[in-house]
């Protein structure tokens, strides 16, 4: 049994964002001549998910997909954006005072709860099945990784694991 780790960054932007990964999968699992095992796409960032959706071919002003879009209009609903101090408990004033001292965040970094319990929600990782070298994701399945932090853009890590 063989094990391959593949990293690679993304930019989201001052909204929700998601990038399509699939393509990074299929590579690493060809280069690996993976023929069955599970592929692992996993995020260490504790405002971003993973997950599978399909592939939606209408998309809005901003290139999202629509149904990505439905997604976060739904989940704004359960979980609204967090958009002034206090809306949430967290963050408290320890934190905030430990996240300027320590990493020199500026406060308002601080006001994205609502992308921490989105996160939790939807999960930070998914394992797909690997049967004769193909990713078993269905006829219009997609790998997207999601950022849900909206206080500022970033570049975020993406990490997959073959196993097979």
């Amino acid at each position: 049994m063989a094990t391959y780790h593949r990293t690679f960054t993304i930019q989201s932007d001052t909204r929700p964002t998601f990038h399509d990964v699939t393509d990074e999968v299929r590579k690493l699992v060809a280069e690996g001549d993976i023929k069955d095992g599970i592929a692992v796409v996993y995020s260490q960032h504790t405002t971003c998910s993973v997950l599978i959706q399909e592939q939606s071919d209408d998309v809005n002003f901003y290139g999202e997909q629509l149904v990505l879009q439905d997604l976060v209009n739904v989940l704004s609903k359960i979980i609204p954006t967090c958009e002034t101090e206090g809306q949430y408990l967290h963050p408290g004033p320890k934190h905030v005072e430990i996240a300027k001292r320590e990493r020199g965040e500026e406060f308002w970094w601080s006001l994205n709860t609502d992308a921490h319990l989105r996160s939790v929600l939807l999960g930070r990782s998914v394992t797909v099945p690997i049967e004769n070298g193909e990713l078993v994701l269905g006829e219009f399945g997609r790998i997207y990784f999601a950022d849900f932090d909206q206080v500022r853009a970033r570049q975020r890590t993406v990490r997959l694991t073959v196993i097979g």
